[in-house]
């Protein structure tokens, strides 16, 4: 998914969805350098996923190792 930076208001981004929608984002999500007009692309990292989710295992069953 794409967004475009349309303007900045305050802490807030506003985003121009695919759909012409726009929505407000957090500024803290952003890059520091991040300009209006810029195109921030949101993708999920299946990797880092995988890897959050087998340390979360692990830690379960330390929790209820007897």
């Amino acid at each position: 998914m794409q967004v475009i930076i349309d303007r900045f208001e305050g802490n807030f981004a506003i985003v121009e969805l695919d759909n012409k929608t726009t929505v407000d984002m957090p500024k803290c999500l952003l890059p520091d350098d991040a300009l209006e007009g810029d195109v921030i692309i949101i993708e999920i990292d299946k990797g880092e996923t995988a890897k959050r989710l087998a340390n979360i295992k692990k830690l379960e069953q330390l929790l209820w190792e007897d």
